[in-house]
């Protein structure tokens, strides 16, 4: 039997969405995923108006801190998402991105604010000055470029979304059902 393909979580971190797949998805796949941090601005256009009242309440069911929405939105989050690609580089992509994510969704700070960027560089071991220069290197840049040009040749039109094979999936759950189906 064939251990199952790794599955790609695709997210932008100004996206709530995100959080709430992010903070579920390690739990709730068989195969621990690769965390993809990609420019959602590139993938899809963005909402005119979130349904803050519906995340909110999603949040609640999954038992997550209540949602503190972040004073400025939307988020301008091109430094943040670097600052991702560059933990990625690292290895620091799923604690650097968590951090990222409660900073803005439990925390409700703005994503644009190095300081924010910072703090959650700071809760995982990531140097403020290294971070920064991270964030500055042309070849982060061209990382985040390419990623999201991967995401949407795998036919990613929204955030978040879970790859699995050709496959994209919308959901946990219909990843995790590609994933088990192909554990089989």
């Amino acid at each position: 039997m064939a251990a199952p393909e790794q599955p790609v979580f695709y997210y932008d971190l100004g996206s709530p969405r995100c959080y709430i797949v992010a903070e579920t998805i390690m739990a709730a796949l068989p195969v621990v995923p690769e965390w993809e941090p990609v420019d959602g601005s590139e993938i899809a256009a963005p909402e005119a108006e979130l349904d803050r009242a519906k995340i909110e309440r999603r949040a609640q069911e999954l038992g997550l801190q209540p949602l503190r929405w972040p004073s400025a939105w939307p988020p301008d989050t091109n430094a943040a998402m670097l600052a991702a690609t560059y933990a990625k580089q690292i290895g620091r992509a799923v604690a650097f991105s968590l951090a990222a994510f409660r900073q803005t969704f439990a925390g409700g700070r703005d994503l644009s604010d190095e300081n924010t960027v910072l703090i959650a560089g700071a809760a995982c071991e990531m140097h403020p000055t290294a971070l920064r220069k991270g964030i500055e290197m042309r070849s982060t840049q061209n990382a985040l470029h390419s990623a999201t040009r991967r995401a949407q040749d795998a036919g990613v039109t929204a955030l978040p979304a879970i790859q699995v094979g050709d496959r994209v999936y919308d959901t946990i759950s219909g990843a995790s059902a590609a994933l088990t189906g192909a554990a089989r």
